[in-house]
Formats: structure tokens, sequence, C-alpha cells
């Protein structure tokens, strides 16, 4: 079973569920590496979650289950971060601040808005709103160095009104492969993250033509994740990777331990 990269716990506001629970199913599923990678998203529009995560708390439970579970699995230590233009300096040093082993750079807001929200799509065409949250992300992405992988680069797609029925790498290719390039030129990473099949999209996020397209730009760096907040999603959809991403092109993805990345085969 392949290494989860994305997954969520009870410092998430948005999941509660141990972060024992999540790795005793990563076990049983005869995963050989975890990454716990809780919400941190500051200055998140007011709503149902705050999605701010009491670092310090989190740090001291989770840090002693590298041994509790040492022998059984691999335990790494991530968060992922919400990435805004306006937050500057402030989320660099914040990641400074800790020793995680692994950052997802995610966008969860555009416009000061969640497109989670019904309100983000109001007043605007569909197309545009993703064209919007496209132009928005290549902004973070360009300005924000703190970060590995950006992670589930159109998870937008997963909250419009059609979904995906006028959702195609074609139509919004060229602010696609500008965020494709960006990662590229900076050394960072993707993330195919499984949640999108999960959310009856059929496809993970990214679309696999943006998997493609990654890889053909020159993409290596690829990590895997369920986007799990709770027990049962750990590792979902995972069956279907190896077959997807070797039509794309990948051999290998890949784990992240001390922010350093390890390539590990596709055909294990």
């Amino acid at each position: 079973m392949y290494s989860d990269f994305h997954v969520h716990t009870s410092f998430s506001s948005d999941s509660e569920t141990p972060p024992e629970k999540q790795i005793e199913k990563a076990i049983s599923l005869g995963m050989k590496t975890l990454c716990l990678t809780d919400h941190q998203d500051f200055d998140f529009p007011p709503g149902e979650y705050d999605f701010l995560l009491d670092t310090d708390q989190y740090m001291q439970k989770v840090l002693p289950l590298r041994e509790k579970y040492q022998g059984k699995i691999q335990l790494c230590i991530g968060v992922e971060l919400g990435l805004q233009p306006h937050l500057g300096e402030k989320l660099p040093a914040y990641i400074a601040q800790y020793p995680f082993d692994f950052v997802i750079g995610s966008t969860h807001v555009s416009r000061r808005l969640d497109p989670y929200e019904k309100e983000f799509f109001e007043g605007i065409s569909e197309k545009d709103a993703y064209r919007i949250y496209f132009e928005e992300e290549l902004e973070n992405l360009r300005q924000y160095n703190c970060y590995d992988v950006a992670g589930h680069i159109d998870y937008v797609i997963r909250y419009g009104p059609a979904k995906a029925a006028c959702y195609s790498y074609e139509a919004y290719g060229d602010w696609l492969d500008e965020i494709l390039r960006t990662l590229i030129d900076k050394g960072k990473g993707l993330e195919c993250n499984t949640s999108g099949i999960r959310a009856g999209l059929g496809f993970p996020n990214p679309h696999p033509d943006v998997l493609l397209r990654y890889r053909e730009l020159g993409g290596e760096i690829l990590t895997l994740g369920s986007d799990a907040h709770a027990e049962e999603h750990v590792g979902g959809n995972f069956d279907m990777l190896k077959g997807l991403l070797a039509s794309c092109g990948f051999r290998y993805y890949t784990v992240f331990e001390g922010r350093k990345p390890r390539f590990l085969p596709l055909s294990d």
C-alpha cells in the first residue's frame, strides 16, 4: 500500500478522528509511512470551521506517537498550510518555528471566500469562478516558498454547481501550465489527492490530464494523499493510482522526511 501524505485528525476542526485511529488504520493497510497533515489556515473566512491549528499541542501529542508506533510504521509530521496572498511573511515565519517533515501548500480561499460555500459561485459564471481561483492559486504558489507540494490544485472543481461538466485541462490550460511550470521551476511538487474520487468527480485532484501535463513538462515530485478526515478514508482509492499514474508517465511517487523528498517505485 502506497504511503498516504495527506491525513487529518481531530486537530483539524473538520475532523473528529484521534491521531491514533488514523495511524492504526494505515498500519492495518500495510503502509510503511504515514504523514499527518492537519489544517493551518490563518485568516480563514468566518463559518462552520476556523481551521486554526494549536501547533504546540499538536506537536506535544503526535511527536511521541513516532516512538509508540516505531517498528510498525514510520510516522511523519506535516501540516496543510492555507495560502493567501495577503498573509506575507506570516506563513514562512510559522513554518520555520516547527520541525515539520512535510508542508502542503493549499489554496482553500479565493476572493476571501471558500469554494465550499455557495456564496463563492453567486453572481459569477462557473467558468469565471474557476479562472479566478486558478489565477489566485498561481499568485500564491509564486509568492511563497515555505511549502513542499501544492495540494489538490483544482480543489475548486469539487464544489462547482456543475462540478467537472465545464472543466477540462484544455479549458484552463493557460493557467494550469503556469501553475505547473512554477512548481517545477521552484523545485516544488504536486499532490495527487484521491478525495476527488470520493467527492464524486470520478478522478483525483488534479485531473489525470493535468498530471500528464505535469510529467510532460518535467515534473517529478508527486505525493499521494487521501485527504482523509475519518479512518475509513485513509488510503482511499489508492488501488486506482498505479495504472492511472503509469499512464501519465510516472514511475515513482514521493515521500518526505525532514522536508527532504525520497522517491519510491510505483511498482511496489
